[in-house]
């Protein structure tokens, strides 16, 4: 045991005597401290004393599409983490192609009695969707926040990153770079995000490059959010002339990479690629990505602090908060390619 109490003190920053008084119960010990020892014991690997296993407050369910887009674990671990903090007991529900739906999985978190339901990239994001499905929820005394997509059609909290103005960075990023055919690789038109992308590259193109709507429309690019889905879609892109592709995630922005090589080109030298979120591990790819980020972070802090006020019959403004997003430059930008010369 004196082993592990070293070790757990060095992982916690604190003394021995300080983790003995945890682990027996003691009182003395700041709040803060005792959970830096408790989080200690988890990283590695120790079985929390049953006399430190706290009651959950309620369980608390998240909903998510698809985990293979690897943004979708990482708000889900943010959002756990947050909600364990509060003593709540997160349950994902995600759902799955050919598998259950999401209002399947709504009624099944409904009825395990959860304190509160978040929607991740939902059905609110869908602007063909019945909406009516979440005043049946409020309905049923069920409080919920739903992440990325807005519809004024539901009175709730909302959390989403500004898309508009994530676009206009990666515009303005590669529009300095010297690039004039930039083009978007964006999901399905019916998606709320991917329709505040689409305004916010056009704006973006207006103020950079002179185009209009009409003249940048033909630079745009529907597929899914896929890695085949952007090498799809930036295969279509580059065959337009364009030198650079903005993309709406960055496993598309990885198709884009793919499609530029299936033709022989070098990306960044020849193509420019900019993904979206940052996901975890993109920082590695060959060659690094450049993306925009979003604060995933803060955002699923947002929606967890959202969610508890409704909970605590406190509601949470019944509007959008909405985060900006950042530009982290990397490895898939450079200058434009040199236009060939013609023999004279």
């Amino acid at each position: 045991m004196t082993a592990r109490l070293s070790d757990i003190a060095a992982q916690a920053g604190v003394s021995e005597a300080t983790v003995s008084r945890v682990l027996n119960g003691k009182a003395g010990v700041a709040a803060a401290t005792r959970e830096s020892v408790l989080a200690a014991l988890d990283v590695l690997g120790y079985e929390r004393p049953v006399r430190l296993r706290q009651r959950s407050a309620g369980l608390v369910g998240l909903i998510t599409p698809e985990l293979d887009n690897p943004i979708f674990p990482a708000l889900a671990q943010v959002i756990g983490q947050a909600l364990t903090r509060q003593g709540y007991t997160p349950v994902l529900a995600t759902q799955t192609p050919g598998g259950s739906t999401e209002d399947e999985l709504t009624d099944m978190l409904v009825e395990r009695g959860v304190a509160g339901i978040i929607f991740v990239s939902g059905l609110h994001a869908d602007t063909t969707a019945d909406m009516t499905r979440y005043d049946q929820l409020r309905g049923k005394g069920v409080p919920y926040v739903l992440l990325n997509g807005f519809s004024p059609k539901v009175q709730a909290p909302f959390v989403s990153p500004d898309d508009r103005a994530a676009m206009r960075l990666a515009v303005t990023h590669l529009a300095a770079l010297g690039h004039t055919r930039i083009g978007l690789a964006v999901g399905p038109k019916r998606f709320v995000p991917v329709l505040r992308k689409i305004e916010g590259f056009q704006q973006g193109m207006q103020e950079r490059l002179g185009l209009g709507p009409e003249e940048s429309e033909e630079l745009i690019q529907h597929s899914l959010y896929t890695l085949e889905g952007g090498q799809a879609a930036a295969g279509a892109l580059i065959s337009r002339g364009c030198t650079a592709v903005v993309c709406a995630s960055d496993m598309m922005a990885l198709g884009a990479i793919r499609a530029a090589r299936q033709q022989g080109l070098d990306v960044p030298r020849d193509v420019s690629v900019v993904g979206f979120d940052d996901s975890p591990l993109i920082a590695f790819t060959d060659p690094p990505l450049t993306t925009i980020r979003q604060p995933v972070q803060a955002m699923g802090q947002a929606a967890v602090r959202a969610l508890l006020e409704e909970v605590g019959g406190t509601p949470a403004p019944h509007s959008e908060f909405v985060f900006m997003p950042e530009l982290v430059v990397r490895g898939s930008t450079a200058s434009a390619p040199a236009p060939a010369r013609t023999p004279s």
